[in-house]
């Protein structure tokens, strides 16, 4: 158990050296100079470090999340690039008492929103009685109309929520932003908790730090209470790959064991929603959605969505999926609501706000207009409807009085579009902790923290993530302006229990089985297996062309090599082919795609050689030092399917990845061997079929003479029993297809099944002398075929 936190000033060269900025709240330090409770331990552990034992600390947080490719994408960015998380190793600290205080204040905010977006699709009350005018409300393209009247199946409109919130002049602390839609960042939180444990080991373990798995844990459990029909599943509803938040999105889908799901993915079937899974349509009762609401569903929505499902605001109001959080409430994060939520407050619950948010003004009132024109220098001034801050989105903005993103003059500007802005109030920030060359400095930071609803009321994430400024400037600390990411820890003044994601003892255990395999899934581990098989087939290759560079009679084995690559859109002249490092994308791309399903390990095992094939590119090997650097790229991506054989579970997922690595893999070795085993081929070729079948030791064995024709094709063709042969991969889809056929197959199972069958038995009749060039051409044909059976039969 975690010893008591020591209470006792610590005489810390690192706080002595720090410097709080003038007039500014600081988390360190307060306004007399004093160490913050809480901060001791982390000053006196960081002092007792010298500069070598602090930066191998950094870097083992650092090399965690390299390790496990967290990574985010800017918001706006077209590019789609995907940049490195931006970790501060130094967390942020809070006594816990503080934080029972902001706790209460962020719960009745949620308590609040929710109230707001009830009245807002029900008895409209804040519109009719004139507390919210009703242009905020009517042009608000968040605002979803289709949700009007509509009760959410679980009587609740918000089950998750995110509040970006701030520690003002006055040192206490003030929201910043609303987050209700679709709430990034709890997952980054998670990630970011690991990584400060990698740093801080032993401070950690001895530091009472409250733990987040509880959090995490009683939101998983709630959602699976939400469930009507216990046979049904909770999904996570994700924009796919591109959006900016997505490898959150499969972090926490894999830790909460949930599947990850897009639109495509989602059908709707007489009102109820379903997953398309290889073993046909699976009910989908819970629908955890990360996705903004207004794209959900393109047949009463977004018309232009191709994110979401259509029929989907169907069965919402048909009460047969429960959204989390429901649809609509995206209308909550307008910035101008915050003008009116003080007094909204009042109204629906007779209390004010505990914590107050940032003072804000709409533009669309006389009065108020006047006073943002009068101290426009002390606001931020941008579009009332945004949900996002404007210097995020890249609207015409207004900062300290200088306009932005527009030529028009300030004054003119608010006279023209006054109904349509909205100024708020720029806070000064505290400033926290940040290690730069050596010293620690005072940066200004925002913290996000996180509610989830449960069957016992809101449960606060003791901590979230605090987002902390690349400079000194307190009005821009965004990630897209190079800012950080730091973890939060509260702080107890008792130890506190271990928390895990298991449930209680008292619990009898059950084994639990995988849930249906979505059918793009399945589709992306088939076509993963496919493109690594097919990058080392072709690194075999492409390391045999290198090594007889050097032979000048094999020119014509060389110019057939090279002709047979580029059946494949690869150059061997060039000194790391492009068409290599395509195919190893392509496989790189697949598996983002299953982000939730690929393990660490495997994900890493791509990108390293991803990585690796990017800084070889760019050297000019060739011949005999091309063919090592081959040799080093495929005990690469040997690493990879060593993982997979050894560690993957033997479910539905494997089975597809297994059938695209045999399909390729046979399908390579016949279009091979159709080339080089014809009577009319160069000279030289069987003994290339035989390296690149990585088979020489075994020819020598069983056969004990130089190469043949009959001796290649029987060992790479109609051996059954070698893991390079065609007919063993044959074998392999037809054992893997059997096991996936299920009790009742349907006619489409059974033609695939037939298919292969034929293929299997036609292979296993030829002799090595009936299997010619073109009954090979023939197996590689039908071989390929197979691709297009197989999506037929799991994949529609």
């Amino acid at each position: 158990m975690p010893r008591k936190a020591n209470p006792k000033p610590v005489d810390s060269q690192l706080f002595a050296r720090y410097r709080p900025l003038p007039g500014v709240p600081d988390e360190l330090a307060d306004a007399s100079g004093a160490m913050r409770p809480g901060w001791a331990g982390l000053m006196a552990h960081l002092s007792a470090l010298s500069a070598a034992e602090t930066k191998n600390a950094f870097a083992r947080g650092a090399q965690h999340l390299a390790d496990t490719g967290v990574f985010f994408r800017k918001y706006g960015d077209r590019s789609g690039a995907a940049r490195d998380w931006p970790f501060s190793p130094v967390p942020v600290i809070l006594p816990e008492a503080e934080w029972r205080s902001i706790e209460a204040g962020l719960i009745q905010r949620a308590e609040l929103l929710e109230l707001v977006a009830a009245d807002l699709y029900g008895a409209n009350r804040l519109v009719a009685e004139g507390h919210l005018p009703a242009s905020l409300i009517a042009q608000n393209p968040e605002w979803l109309r289709p949700m009007v009247g509509v009760r959410p199946r679980s009587g609740h409109f918000l089950h998750f929520v995110a509040f970006e919130i701030g520690r003002g002049p006055d040192g206490g602390w003030w929201v910043l932003s609303d987050r209700t839609d679709a709430p990034s960042g709890a997952g980054f939180a998670l990630e970011s908790r690991v990584a400060a444990t990698r740093v801080f080991p032993d401070l950690y373990r001895n530091t009472n730090v409250l733990r987040l798995a509880g959090f995490f844990r009683a939101f998983r459990d709630a959602l699976e209470n939400l469930r009507i029909d216990p046979n049904s599943r909770v999904g996570i509803l994700t924009p796919g790959q591109l959006t900016d938040t997505y490898y959150e999105q499969a972090y926490i889908a894999r830790y909460l064991g949930m599947a990850l799901l897009e639109g495509e993915d989602l059908t709707v079937e007489n009102g109820c929603l379903c997953v398309r899974t290889v073993a046909g349509l699976a009910p989908v009762d819970v629908l955890w959605r990360r996705m903004d609401g207004i794209w959900a569903d393109p047949l009463e929505l977004r018309e232009d969505s191709r994110l979401g499902t259509p029929g989907l605001m169907s069965a919402v109001r048909q009460g047969h999926v429960t959204m989390v959080n429901a649809l609509g409430v995206g209308v909550l994060e307008t910035q101008a609501l915050m003008a009116f939520l003080p007094k909204i407050a009042q109204v629906l619950t007779g209390q004010g706000l505990r914590l107050p948010n940032v003072a804000t003004w709409w533009c669309g009132q006389e009065g108020e207009l006047a006073h943002v024109r009068a101290h426009a220098d002390r606001m931020m001034i941008g579009p009332a409807l945004a949900t996002r801050m404007p210097f995020e989105s890249g609207a015409a903005h207004a900062i300290g009085g200088q306009m932005r993103g527009s030529e028009a003059g300030l004054h003119d500007w608010l006279s023209e579009n006054a109904a349509g802005l909205v100024g708020k109030e720029l806070v000064t920030l505290s400033t926290t902790p940040v290690h730069e060359a050596g010293v620690l400095v005072p940066r200004p930071m925002t913290l996000r923290a996180f509610l989830a609803r449960t069957p016992e009321g809101w449960q606060v994430m003791p901590g979230g993530f605090a987002r902390v400024g690349a400079s000194t400037d307190t009005t821009a600390i965004s990630m897209h302006n190079g800012g950080s990411v730091a973890d939060v820890w509260i702080v107890s003044d008792d130890p506190v229990d271990p928390v895990t994601m298991l449930p209680p003892p008292s619990a009898p255990f059950v084994r639990a089985e995988p849930g249906p395999l979505p059918s793009s899934a399945a589709d992306n581990l088939f076509w993963l297996g496919r493109y690594v098989e097919r990058t080392e087939g072709l690194l075999r290759l492409v390391r045999a062309f290198n090594s007889r560079l050097d032979e000048a009679a094999t020119e014509p084995l060389l110019a057939a090599i090279r002709a047979h690559l580029k059946t494949y859109h690869v150059d061997a002249a060039e000194p790391f082919p492009k068409g290599l490092r395509a195919t190893l994308a392509s496989a790189v791309y697949s598996a983002n795609q299953i982000r939730d399903r690929c393990s660490v390990d495997a994900w890493a095992a791509l990108k390293d050689m991803e990585k690796s094939m990017a800084r070889i590119a760019r050297t000019t090997l060739a011949g005999g030092d091309a063919a090592m650097v081959m040799s080093v790229m495929l005990r690469k991506i040997a690493g990879f399917a060593g993982l997979v054989h050894e560690n993957m579970y033997r479910a539905e997922g494997w089975q597809f990845l297994t059938i695209g690595r045999s399909l390729e893999r046979a399908a390579m070795i016949s279009d091979l061997l159709a080339v080089v085993a014809d009577p009319k081929s160069p000279e030289g070729g069987l003994d290339l079929a035989v390296e690149v079948g990585d088979s020489i030791m075994v020819h020598r064995q069983r056969y004990a003479v130089l190469t043949s024709r009959e001796s290649v094709i029987d060992l790479l063709a109609l051996d059954a029993r070698n893991p390079r042969a065609l007919r063993f991969h044959l074998e392999v889809i037809g054992k893997r297809v059997h096991d996936l056929r299920g009790s009742e197959p349907d006619t489409s199972i059974q033609a695939l099944e037939a298919k292969v069958s034929a293929l299997r038995g036609s292979i296993a009749a030829h002799s090595v002398l009936t299997l010619d060039t073109a009954a090979l051409i023939v197996a590689q044909r039908q071989t390929l075929d197979l691709t297009a059976a197989l999506h037929a039969a799991f994949m529609h």
